[in-house]
């Protein structure tokens, strides 16, 4: 049984999917939340049903697995009622303590925190960025000399750490939960009128992870290229996102 390889949208009918308990994994194509999630699902080589979710005409059914519609969602469908976690951090950790291969989080409970804490603060590098990465074309003036002000905490604390990834000499949660945003950043050269690039040497750390990250089997393996992602960003800009055009490139 196979599931439409597209966006499900408004009026669409809930795909009927095995019961099977293989985890169902609601997502949206582009969505970096999501590919959070579905780092984690590779990294642990754990099966599971895609299904695509368009977010701006959302599927009145959705609800059933997240309540507020967003994403991503992951079903557990091997556990009684059949319940859906939200929230990718929630999500990965679910998933890190459930399926002990290739441990992410820190056995430390300091350091687990530590690492928390430091995820919690890339929010502040997305919120910057968020309107010139979706070529908002009423980004503040000051959004990415506000990015790189947010950014410049990684930078300093991979320097802190002393190691090749801020998991250690092993990629870790922070890596895999910070990395879609890097997958992203390279898009801003293409859709910024001043060909927006990390200074290389102000950001010399962490554009070295990014180049050993890229490398990892896990990433390339939920990789999108940047030439995909700029051309969603510019169907966004042009008032409709085509969230199916990652399939309409196969």
């Amino acid at each position: 049984m196979s599931i439409p390889l597209k966006h499900f949208k408004k009026g669409s009918i809930k795909p009927t999917l095995p019961e099977d308990d293989v985890l169902r994994f609601y997502s949206m194509r582009f969505c970096p939340f999501s590919h959070r999630v579905a780092l984690l699902l590779a990294a642990k080589q754990l099966p599971h049903h895609k299904v695509y979710i368009d977010l701006i005409e959302k599927p009145e059914w959705y609800t059933e697995y997240s309540p507020l519609g967003k994403v991503p969602a992951l079903q557990l469908t091997h556990v009684a009622g059949q319940p859906a976690l939200v929230e990718s951090l929630i999500i990965a950790a679910y998933l890190d303590e459930q399926y002990p291969q290739r441990p992410l989080f820190s056995q430390d409970p300091l350091q687990k925190a530590l690492d928390k804490i430091l995820i919690e603060r890339f929010a502040g590098v997305v919120s910057a960025v968020y309107p010139v990465l979706t070529c908002n074309p009423n980004a503040p003036p000051d959004a990415l000399q506000n990015f790189e002000k947010a950014l410049d905490v990684f930078e300093q604390e991979l320097i802190k750490r002393g190691t090749r990834y801020f998991g250690g000499e092993q990629i870790g949660i922070v890596d895999y939960m910070i990395w879609p945003w890097f997958e992203r950043f390279p898009s801003l050269k293409y859709n910024t009128e001043q060909g927006y690039e990390l200074d290389a040497k102000r950001f010399q750390n962490l554009l070295k992870w990014r180049e050993l990250l890229a490398q990892d089997e896990t990433v390339k393996a939920t990789a999108t290229d940047v030439q995909l992602h700029v051309k969603f960003q510019q169907s966004k800009l042009q008032g409709k996102p085509n969230y199916d055009i990652a399939f309409q490139q196969q």
